[in-house]
C-alpha cells in the first residue's frame, strides 16, 4: 500500500475504482465518455489505494513524455513487481517481469540509447525501402483474394495477416513457424496488461523462453549474419559487446511481436471511415489526405490504450507531484480528444492539421516503429479504396476486452461491392 504522505495537492483523487474501470468491456470498446468526465475533472488523477497516477491531459503527458525525471524502468516502481514482498510471495510474477526487463524498452538513459541506436537505421524510411516492397505484394496479394459481394471478415483476411508479414519478411521467419510466432506473440502480448492471471503469466513465460530458444538455435546454426537486417543488426551488437545476450533476445523477441500496432490501425482506422462515410467519400475524391487521414484514424480511435512511465525522482506533471518511484499511466484515448489541443475533438476530420497524438508515446521512448507502421498503413488503405468502389459493414464489429493496454478488433464484417 502507498504511504499517505505520498499524496499532494493538484492531482484529482476521487472514489474511481481505476482497475475495474481499465479492464470493464463495454470501458474497452469505448472509453472515450468515461475519460472525457475524469480529464474535465482534472489533467492528472491519483489512485488513492495504489498511489498510480493517471495522466488525462494532453500537454500533461506531453511534457511528462519527455521530462529527464520520468523513465520507463518498472524495477524503480516502489509498489511494483521488484519489491522484496513480490519476490518472495509471488515469485512467478517477479521471474516473469525480470527475464523479461533487459531490451531497450524498458530501460532507462544510457541504456537506453545505448540499445536504440543499434536499430534506428533499420527503422527510418530508407531502412525500410525492401520490406516496405514486400509489404506492397503481400497487400496486392491479399487483397486480390478477397470476395466481392460476400461478407468476410477484414481482421482474419487483410490485418492480422499484413502484421504477421512484417515479421515474416523482415525477419526471415520460415513459414513453418508463423502460427507458433502468432501463438507466442499472443501470450507474450499480455504482459503489457499490468493485471495478469497466474495462467496469462505463466503462458507469457513459457512463450517467451521458447522464443528465446528459438532464436538461440538460429543464431546457432548461423541462419542470421551480422548485417544491416533487424537480426543482423542484433548479432553484430551481440559480437561487439554493445549488447550482452539477453538483451539481444528481448529486444528481438518485442520487435518481431510488434506487428499489433499494424493490425489495429488498419481494423480500427477502416471501421471509423465506415462510421463517417462522408469523410471515407472526401478521401476517395482527394486521396492527397490519405497520410493526414491515417494521423486522425490514430487520434480518434487509437490502438494503444495507455503508455507508462516510473519517476526517477520526485517531478511535477501540471501541478501535481510525481513522487521518486511512483509510476504514472498516460491514458492515450483522454489525450488524444483533449479540447485544450484539438478543436472539436469528437469530430473524425481527415483533413485535421497539425495532429500530434500521442498513439506512439513521445520523447526518448517514442515508438521506434513509429514510420513502418504508418508507411504499411497508407499502401493497404490505397490499394483497398482504389480497388474496391463500395465497402460496407456487414455485422457487428467484435473489440477485444482482453487487453486493457491495446484497443483493437476481435472482428470486423465487411462487404466490398462494385461501383454499381
Amino acid at each position: 500500500m502507498p504511504d499517505d504522505s505520498l499524496q499532494t495537492a493538484g492531482a484529482v483523487e476521487s472514489d474511481v475504482d481505476w482497475w475495474s474501470m481499465l479492464t470493464d468491456p463495454e470501458y474497452l470498446k469505448s472509453p472515450y465518455a468515461d475519460l472525457k468526465a475524469l480529464r474535465e475533472m482534472g489533467p492528472v488523477h491519483r489512485d488513492p489505494v495504489t498511489g498510480v497516477f493517471f495522466v488525462l491531459g494532453h500537454n500533461a503527458f506531453r511534457a511528462m513524455a519527455t521530462a529527464r525525471e520520468m523513465g520507463r524502468d518498472t524495477r524503480l516502481w516502489t509498489q511494483g513487481w521488484n519489491r522484496q514482498e513480490v519476490r518472495e510471495k509471488d515469485p512467478l510474477t517477479y521471474a516473469l517481469f525480470s527475464e523479461f526487463q533487459p531490451q531497450m524498452t524498458n530501460a532507462n538513459p544510457p541504456d537506453h540509447r545505448r540499445q536504440r541506436g543499434i536499430y534506428e537505421k533499420a527503422y527510418r524510411a530508407d531502412g525500410l525501402a525492401g520490406p516496405l516492397q514486400m509489404a506492397e505484394a503481400e497487400v496486392a496479394r491479399l487483397l486480390d483474394s478477397l470476395p466481392v459481394g460476400e461478407p468476410f471478415d477484414f481482421i482474419e483476411r487483410i490485418a492480422n495477416p499484413l502484421s504477421r508479414s512484417v515479421a515474416r519478411d523482415a525477419f526471415a521467419v520460415p513459414p513453418q513457424m508463423e502460427e507458433q510466432l502468432a501463438r507466442w506473440v499472443a501470450d507474450l502480448g499480455l504482459i503489457g496488461n499490468i493485471m495478469m492471471s497466474v495462467e496469462q503469466k505463466q503462458n507469457a513465460q513459457r512463450a517467451m523462453r521458447e522464443f528465446k530458444d528459438y532464436l538461440r538455435t538460429r543464431f546457432a546454426c548461423r541462419l542470421d549474419e551480422p548485417g544491416e537486417g533487424f537480426v543482423g543488426l542484433g548479432l553484430k551488437a551481440l559480437a561487439d559487446g554493445t549488447m550482452d545476450e539477453e538483451e539481444t533476445l528481448n529486444n528481438l523477441v518485442t520487435l518481431i511481436a510488434g506487428g499489433t500496432a499494424i493490425a489495429t490501425l488498419l481494423g480500427n482506422g477502416l471501421l471509423t471511415l465506415l462510421r463517417h462515410p462522408d469523410e471515407m467519400a472526401k478521401l476517395r475524391a482527394e486521396p492527397d489526405l490519405l497520410s493526414s487521414a491515417i494521423e486522425e484514424m490514430l487520434r480518434f480511435e487509437p490502438g494503444c490504450s495507455f503508455i507508462i512511465r516510473v519517476a526517477i525522482e520526485d517531478y511535477d506533471c501540471a501541478g501535481a507531484r510525481i513522487p521518486e518511484g511512483a509510476l504514472a499511466i498516460g491514458l492515450t484515448g483522454a489525450t488524444n480528444r483533449d479540447p485544450e489541443r484539438f478543436d472539436d475533438p469528437d469530430t473524425f476530420d481527415i483533413a485535421r492539421r497539425h495532429n500530434p497524438h500521442h498513439v506512439f508515446g513521445g520523447g526518448a521512448h517514442i515508438c521506434l516503429g513509429k514510420t513502418q507502421v504508418r508507411l504499411m498503413a497508407e499502401k493497404l488503405f490505397a490499394h483497398l479504396l482504389a480497388s474496391f468502389p463500395r465497402i460496407e459493414l456487414a455485422g457487428e464489429p467484435v473489440w477485444w476486452t482482453h487487453r486493457s493496454d491495446q484497443h483493437g478488433l476481435h472482428t470486423l464484417p465487411i462487404k466490398l461491392g462494385d461501383a454499381r
